[in-house]
């Protein structure tokens, strides 16, 4: 049953896991900041869940860097 579970949900899994582990880190220099910590544990979640679903980047860099040069492109 795990090994199924882990199989299906693997990559969902690992990014909840680095959010969590992020999230105590922060907790044991910062105090009672949950509301972050949950934060990180859901964007954790999110980068995982992203990359299970897409096989490229998480973060299209490409298509970001020409948006930001056609918004801000000198002399139009």
């Amino acid at each position: 049953m795990w090994k199924a579970f882990w199989d299906a949900y693997w990559k969902r899994l690992v990014g909840a896991a680095a959010g969590l582990f992020f999230g105590i880190i922060y907790l044991a220099f910062g105090f009672w900041d949950m509301l972050f910590v949950a934060l990180l544990v859901f964007i954790g979640y999110w980068f995982g869940k992203q990359k299970e679903h897409s096989e490229g980047p998480v973060i299209p860099w490409q298509r970001v860097w020409y948006a930001l040069l056609e918004r801000f492109r000198p002399f139009r």
